[in-house]
């Protein structure tokens, strides 16, 4: 954010006592834009016992694997975005059972919020923002390909529940 949304002025990187924090200031209004961080919802859906994994069609982390997910969107509850993402991304209509984990890390904007999910319909196959869709058994994930370090400590939780650990 470059200007103000409120009166349009250039906004500058200024440090609130208040906030103990730099933030985006309006020097001719003070309004104050806070960066607040995005919300992704995934599901890690399982066919006969194996994790579908798609391969990614865009960036960031192009052609590496991850589980399917995306940003959610206003008027939608985080279940609903993780369903809609699973059904754009690898064609599987799914439902949220249960929480996996959240993730969030300090140098990145993103909230991961992964969800294990039943399976109802569709065939895996690639979507929009997928090379390739692929299920793996457990032993089978393909670690040093992973996209993010989301994708990495979801699955690995996942794997540990899976296994009653």
């Amino acid at each position: 954010m470059a200007y103000c949304c409120q009166c349009g002025d250039e906004l500058t990187l200024q440090f609130l006592p208040r906030d103990q924090k730099e933030r985006l200031v309006c020097p001719a209004c003070g309004f104050v834009f806070y960066q607040d961080p995005k919300v992704s919802a995934c599901t890690i859906p399982m066919i006969d016992g194996r994790v579908v994994l798609g391969r990614r069609a865009i960036e960031p982390a192009y052609g590496a694997w991850v589980f399917p997910g995306g940003y959610m969107e206003r008027g939608e509850t985080v279940e609903e975005a993780a369903e809609r993402e699973t059904l754009e991304e690898v064609n599987l209509q799914v439902r949220v059972t249960r929480p996996v984990g959240i993730y969030s890390y300090p140098t990145s904007i993103v909230v991961v919020i992964v969800f294990a999910c039943e399976v109802v319909g569709g065939t895996p196959t690639v979507g929009n923002e997928t090379l390739e869709v692929r299920s793996f058994a457990l032993d089978e994930i393909p670690w040093d390909q992973l996209a993010f370090s989301s994708t990495r400590d979801a699955l690995r939780d996942f794997v540990r529940q899976q296994r009653g650990a």
